[in-house]
């Protein structure tokens, strides 16, 4: 039987009491495993490959941990934030101001799936822990190409997030390996949790899966930058003039 997935409205909903959490760099993402390095490793490769990025898309931006770390290593004058929650949006730009008050900054509180986002505006985009609230096969070609289109060329696109596996016994065992480090962080009822949520709201897809998609959308060429059991950062580049290839 196929458990019914949470609504976008439910997800909102849950996001808006969970501000506090993700306004930690460190713990914000406890439940996801090497969140802090995943979040160093995108940001690394990012100026590695964009140094002069001026312009960043920050989809599923929660309270703005991924622009401020991207603060700090790129010359960024304008970000465009995009999230369901409001809060999370307002908490976000309150950190984001504090760290560049002359940062551009515009926040669209609404779903990745739901915006037309303007062509060959960033020089880079990254979403975190965001794209597993994805469902159909459309609707991840649909962002992954619109994603790709509001790219510049050369620009870069990121993203770290839970990612499943083939064949099932596969799964099986790093679905295991993840209950274990959830138990040892928090206690079985941690685990079961976020088991729970996952459930309810989650429709990940294989890494494989998901780098085929963006070659799909048109990005010229992809990399994975790290994996641990269930999650994974990765991202592709748009053709164009990209520094050091």
């Amino acid at each position: 039987m196929t458990t019914r997935k949470s609504t976008p409205e439910e997800i909102r909903q849950r996001l808006d009491r969970d501000v506090e959490r993700f306004s930690n760099l460190e713990t914000g993402q406890s439940a996801t495993v090497d969140a802090p390095l995943g979040l160093e490793l995108i940001v690394g490769a990012a100026a590695a490959v964009n140094p002069a990025a001026a312009t960043l898309l920050d989809i599923g931006c929660g309270a703005g941990n991924y622009t401020l770390k991207m603060l700090e290593s790129l010359p960024l004058r304008s970000v465009m934030l995009v999230d369901l929650s409001q809060p999370m949006l307002d908490r976000a730009v309150q950190r984001i101001r504090a760290a560049d008050n002359e940062l551009n900054i515009t926040a669209v509180q609404s779903d990745i799936r739901n915006i037309a986002l303007p062509r060959d505006s960033f020089d880079v985009a990254v979403a975190a822990a965001t794209l597993h609230h994805l469902r159909g096969d459309a609707e991840w070609q649909n962002v992954f190409s619109e994603v790709h289109g509001s790219l510049k060329a050369g620009g870069s696109f990121w993203i770290w997030d839970l990612v499943t596996h083939e064949p099932p016994a596969l799964h099986e065992l790093m679905w295991r390996r993840y209950g274990e480090y959830l138990t040892g962080l928090k206690g079985p009822d941690y685990r079961e949790q976020v088991f729970g949520y996952i459930e309810a709201e989650d429709s990940p897809r294989t890494l494989g899966w998901q780098l085929d998609r963006l070659r799909a959308a048109g990005f010229q060429s992809v990399e994975v930058l790290h994996k641990n059991t269930c999650f994974a950062a990765f991202g592709g580049f748009k053709r164009g003039s990209v520094h050091g290839v």
